[in-house]
């Protein structure tokens, strides 16, 4: 994809890669392994103690693009008040196993890495969007997450075990979540079924019930402005707005309810394990001061209840600035990471989810964590000894973090050499904007339409952090991702 002015994002991309550290072509070992698979397709049916929910209303909700789909979820109110959740996670590891060219590459790249122009995807799309896909309509190997949810949100009484399991409805985020939103203009698999009506209801049900209970442990609820590349006729033509929804929360809710159950099975199972944490905050001083300016006064010692208490009035108080503190408030409590939890140990919890078991295992055609605590799942489900020592899962979790760390800066790099490219025929525009940072480097703002962060290179004499100004655009580079503005 090329703008008019000649500017190749895709080359930019493949080359954003390799400074990082990333491969964006598969070697010739992985395409061997992938030419013998077509040829002589592994036999998957044959597998023991697999349990048989093909006829279960599973069904799937993602992007409207997304073809590699990790879960599927599907929901059933028991006698006791009860909900049954089952998410079924495609077996990754059965076409994927350790040691293969294949693995070797993925355990490299450690992720899929999104650029908005080309998505440069750990696993050949062969399978990820192919054969370790839960596409709609075929059957695949599985490992079921089990779990029961009450009427407080409260989690009990999980399982996990390997099932054949069939998508019956691929459904996309935008669309179910309107009508979730609305009960209108349902989808069409949706309004052709009475069942699965019913099902996506109860579903967002149970979710919020999730949701209701973690927050009340402390869990933050953050809100950030994401943005994806409008593309027509493979031009660039603008930036939208992603907006979250009841059914991207659903899925959300879900899965970090499966990853509790996943990191509890494990540590009762005294396996060793990867897990994903957001440790305690090491700015928390500032984000003290941070509220103390808008009159709150937070604990002196990290406190996720009280600074979940914080935004929530934030967020009523001042809905358009909310997403401008989110932003900070994430930076300072630091990226998340990667660690090893040695079996017997005492697990660090997620200071921003307030969980204090959580591992990743919900995305193994997308991350190598989570294909790799899939093996031990399957290694704990057949009673074997775990396939990863603690120096081996200990490298794994560095790994993951390192290469997360250099995948961030690809997508923001891209992220901002393609709004460059989006913002060239609008020089001269004026725009609505918001001063977003003040800092010794200049000052910066935020476009409201579209959203498009650039520096203020004139009149930003006297702008503070929140001030709304008009700007105009005055330059664009899309080989460094400069975007220049002039106060209007």
């Amino acid at each position: 994809m090329s703008d008019p002015h000649n500017f190749n994002l895709q080359s930019a991309a493949r080359q954003c890669m390799l400074e990082h550290g990333f491969q964006p072509d598969f070697p010739k070992s992985v395409q061997d392994e992938i030419h013998a698979l077509q040829t002589n397709p592994r036999k998957v049916n044959a597998v023991p103690d697999v349990r048989d929910l093909r006829e279960s209303l599973w069904s799937s909700i993602d992007n409207d693009t997304s073809r590699d789909l990790d879960q599927i979820e599907v929901a059933k109110e028991m006698d006791n008040g009860t909900v049954r959740i089952q998410i079924a996670i495609a077996d990754v590891d059965v076409y994927v196993p350790a040691g293969s060219a294949i693995d070797k590459h993925a355990a490299e790249q450690t992720a899929t890495i999104y650029t908005g122009v080309h998505n440069f995807s750990m696993l050949p799309e062969e399978l990820s969007t192919g054969l370790t896909s839960l596409l709609e309509g075929q059957e695949r190997l599985s490992v079921v997450y089990e779990f029961s949810v009450d009427a407080d949100g409260c989690v009990s009484a999980h399982d996990i075990y390997r099932a054949t399991v069939a998508n019956r409805a691929q459904l996309a985020y935008a669309a179910v979540g309107a009508w979730l939103q609305t009960k209108k203009n349902a989808p069409p698999k949706v309004s052709a079924s009475a069942e699965l009506q019913k099902q996506l209801l109860l579903q967002n049900r149970v979710a919020q019930q999730l949701k209701k209970e973690r927050y009340r442990r402390g869990a933050l609820n953050l809100e950030t402005i994401e943005t994806h590349p409008l593309v027509v006729g493979n031009q660039l033509v603008d930036i939208e707005t992603q907006h979250r929804s009841l059914a991207s929360d659903l899925i959300e809710d879900f899965m970090i309810a499966a990853n509790e159950v996943v990191a509890k099975s494990l540590e009762q199972a005294h396996f060793s394990s990867i897990r994903r944490v957001v440790k305690t905050p090491k700015r928390w001083d500032r984000i003290v001061e941070l509220a103390a300016q808008y009159g709150t006064k937070l604990p002196g010692v990290p406190d996720s209840k009280a600074l979940q208490d914080f935004l929530c009035e934030r967020r009523t108080t001042d809905p358009e600035h909310f997403p401008d503190l989110s932003l900070a408030v994430i930076k300072l409590l630091g990226s998340g990471e990667y660690v090893l939890e040695r079996d017997g140990e005492s697990a660090q919890g997620h200071f921003g989810l307030a969980v204090q078991d959580y591992t990743h295992s919900t995305a193994p055609n997308r991350r190598y964590a989570d294909l790799v605590t899939q093996r031990l799942l399957k290694a704990m489900l057949a009673k074997q000894k775990a396939p990863y020592s603690d120096d081996a899962l200990a490298a794994i979790a560095q790994q993951c973090t390192k290469q997360e760390n250099a995948a961030r800066k690809v997508e923001r790099e891209m992220g901002k050499r393609i709004a460059a490219v989006v913002m060239r025929n609008r020089i001269g525009q004026t725009f609505a904007a918001i001063v977003t940072g003040v800092n010794e480097h200049g000052s910066f703002v935020r476009t409201k339409n579209p959203h498009v962060e650039g520096m203020l290179v004139r009149g930003q004499k006297g702008v503070d952090v929140g001030d709304k100004i008009n700007v105009t655009l005055v330059r664009t580079d899309p080989e460094h991702g400069y975007i220049d503005f002039a106060r209007s």
